[in-house]
């Protein structure tokens, strides 16, 4: 049982993730990202989620240095953007990265994108940093099984981590039982469905059970099928409410009553199909 906000998983090659992280998706550049961080780590956040295209990394970087603890301590993760994709210029996107982040190396450093004719290449790139040990961990996000067979029979290194879409109302099955085949680390992005989840009866009702909200719920969901998750929120009582998930656990019925709730809906970008 994951049953705090400490724990940990353990990727394919040892580097041990945190199961709860912050994400900074749409966290403006400057005093929003850099206090939603503060408030995070403060309540023991260790993991924080940015990207290039979020274009707050610098100030995830100030807010990292503010804190106090050490950055070791800490699971840093960034993505390279899609128009930086192929060889030469994701190495010179990470060290663009890796300078305005004001760090010395990440965590975790992922392909956004499956960017067709690109992501290869872009691969050949992470596995180069991940042996001159300029990023502990390597991964790829908003991959289907279809890339991923694509990608994995030319690597050297297997992604790590698969960073996609995944809520009640998305739950690919069969995406999540690959990665586990495959020793790939799945992890949620939109975990709440851009807030949404606070209107679904089921979880509402499960919730009752537990003195917990609906939002807390389908957290509690994600850590008990094994994925990685990073609510992001810029409100110090939700990023709160957010980590009061270690306290409970939902049952088997529960479990498959809220899988049932599948739709195979997107509330982002479809993954065979994005123009950017």
């Amino acid at each position: 049982m994951i049953n705090s906000i400490q724990d940990t998983t353990e990727l394919a090659n040892g580097v041990k993730m945190p199961w709860l992280g912050l994400g900074v998706w749409q966290s403006k550049e400057g005093t929003e990202v850099e206090q939603a961080i503060a408030w995070a780590l403060q309540r023991g956040y260790r993991s924080i989620d940015t990207a290039t295209i979020y274009r707050n990394e610098a100030g995830v970087g100030r807010a990292l240095k503010a804190s106090g603890i050490a950055r070791e301590d800490i699971f840093l993760t960034t993505k390279v953007w899609n128009s930086d994709q192929g060889f030469e210029s994701t190495l010179a996107a990470y060290e663009t990265s890796l300078e305005v982040l004001d760090t010395d190396y990440l965590d975790l450093y992922l392909i956004h994108w499956p960017v067709a004719g690109k992501y290869k290449d872009t691969w050949r790139a992470l596995e180069l940093l991940y042996k001159e040990q300029k990023v502990r961990a390597i991964g790829v996000s908003n991959f289907l099984v279809h890339h991923l067979k694509d990608l994995i029979p030319s690597c050297e290194i297997k992604p790590m981590v698969n960073q996609v879409e995944f809520h009640p109302y998305l739950v690919q099955p069969t995406l999540l039982d690959f990665c586990r085949s495959e020793g790939i680390q799945l992890e949620a992005w939109s975990p709440l469905m851009q807030g949404k989840v606070v209107d679904v009866p089921e979880l509402m009702h499960i919730g009752e059970k537990y003195g917990k909200s609906a939002v807390q719920v389908a957290l509690r969901w994600n850590l008990q099928h094994g994925v990685v998750t990073i609510p992001k929120s810029i409100k110090e009582a939700r990023i709160t409410s957010n980590s009061d998930i270690f306290d409970f656990e939902l049952t088997e019925d529960e479990m498959l009553a809220i899988d049932a709730l599948d739709r195979g809906v997107r509330m982002g970008p479809d993954p065979d199909n994005f123009d950017f």
